[in-house]
């Protein structure tokens, strides 16, 4: 027996369901939908479901549950098909529906979803009476469950009264024998103090007698370790005394020997200096063009006094470096901290000796560039370059008390020139016959 669509009286399609289905029976529904889903074409179903049906039975009923009971309830054609197919799979139920006489051994689930589909005469009873028997015996489960839970929480109740009572008694003859067991340990405890405060008492008089033995052997130590201290002190005076007489006499007289024979060869180059400047051509010059004036077309005294050299010349130092056996000595971190304070100080040293060298090389002159061990991490691996001397000052040694050292080891009238930008470097050296210079005045020759 088909569903008439038009909805004719005495058709269950004009019977309206006023309650909303019955969870366990929408899930039969949306179950019977999904059953009768594969068998249908893609123009038999609904547009909103078309999309759902590549899907798998699993993914139908989980993706798709809320729009096929949406078309089953809005699209009497769709829901239609359904019951055709269902026909087809379950006659038996189907007929009974039809009959109006579901069999009454079948599920009230099962009876009141196929009922939903066919819509046969009387389905919205045969929906409400299997919602209500379907609720019913979800109460009699709940109702049961709670029985039975009831029965295990009574039965695990006497049960921990039991082990309670069992464990109290068990506990209150452990405190017994406990407390017994205590009360011996008290016994043997005062027995026990009372030993150890003979034994402290016996302890403290030999720990006494011990420190005074021990306070007099210190004594005599101590007395005897100072003994010895003053004999090593006056035997390394002694030792010390004697090795510097003897490096006194090996080394004075060839340090003095050094000192002469470098003045010497000063004094000897700067002769031959003036020898070669003296030889001049026989002399044809009378008394009065000795006399300072401006003659016609000669400079003008401002244009004379033009020619003076500034401070920071260049030029300056070039001269000092041109006199015999010159030695420049070069403050080295005061200079470059001056003309390139932003390197790192590995560069900073790199860049200055190289341009030491160059000029040691053009002038000649013995060169020494001097840095304060004191910036230093490490001991420095550095080659120094061809015709300087590189020193870095030792612990506890700046590097301006090193350059007066320098200063001071060169014999009077040897031309020294020291490059530092520090007055008080500059004050020392020029008390000691060096000549100080600005640290700008070397930046501007090495960078000609």
């Amino acid at each position: 027996m088909v569903e008439n669509q038009g909805g004719e009286p005495g058709d269950g399609a004009a019977e309206v369901l006023d309650r909303p289905l019955p969870e366990g029976v929408r899930r039969r529904v949306i179950a019977l939908a999904s059953e009768g889903f594969g068998s249908l074409t893609m123009a038999e179903l609904p547009a909103q479901l078309r999309q759902y049906a590549r899907f798998t039975p699993s993914r139908r009923l989980k993706f798709a549950g809320n729009a096929m009971a949406s078309a089953l309830e809005s699209d009497p054609l769709f829901r239609q098909r359904i019951g055709e197919r269902f026909r087809e799979t379950q006659p038996e139920l189907a007929g009974a529906l039809d009959a109006g006489s579901p069999p009454p051994a079948a599920d009230p689930l099962d009876v009141a979803a196929a009922a939903y589909v066919l819509r046969p005469v009387g389905w919205v009873k045969l929906v409400t009476a299997a919602g209500e028997e379907a609720q019913r015996a979800e109460s009699e489960r709940a109702d049961e469950e709670a029985r039975a839970e009831l029965e295990r929480l009574r039965t695990e109740l006497a049960a921990a009264q039991e082990h309670t009572r069992s464990e109290t008694e068990r506990l209150r003859c452990e405190l017994e024998s406990a407390k017994k067991e205590a009360e011996s340990l008290h016994r043997k405890l005062r027995s026990a103090l009372s030993d150890v405060k003979r034994g402290e008492a016996a302890l403290r008089k030999a720990h006494a007698e011990f420190e005074t033995q021990r306070a007099e052997a210190h004594g005599a130590q101590s007395a005897a370790e100072s003994e010895a201290r003053r004999l090593k002190s006056r035997l390394a005076e002694a030792e010390s005394a004697l090795e510097s007489s003897r490096k006194a006499v090996r080394e004075g007289r060839s340090i003095e020997d050094m000192r002469v024979r470098l003045l010497l060869d000063t004094l000897l180059e700067s002769a031959q200096g003036l020898r070669r400047e003296l030889a001049l051509p026989p002399v044809d010059v009378r008394p009065a063009e000795t006399v300072d004036a401006v003659e016609p077309g000669r400079m003008s005294p401002k244009d004379i006094a033009a020619r003076a050299l500034s401070e920071a010349d260049p030029a300056i130092l070039d001269q000092l470096l041109a006199l015999p056996q010159a030695h420049l000595v070069v403050d080295g971190y005061n200079v470059t901290k001056t003309g390139y304070p932003t390197m790192p100080l590995e560069k900073q040293r790199l860049r200055l000796l190289g341009g030491l060298s160059a000029l040691a090389a053009q002038t000649g002159a013995e060169v020494t560039c001097v840095f304060d061990g004191a910036e230093l991490a490490a001991p420095v691996l550095l080659a120094p370059p061809r015709g300087v001397r590189v020193l870095f000052s030792k612990p506890g040694v700046t590097a301006d008390e090193l350059i007066r050292q320098l200063v001071r080891a060169e014999p009077p009238g040897r031309p020294v020139t020291v490059v530092s930008t520090d007055r008080e470097v500059a004050d020392g050296v020029a008390k000691a016959g060096a000549r100080p210079v600005p640290s700008v005045m070397l930046l501007k020759r090495l960078s000609r």
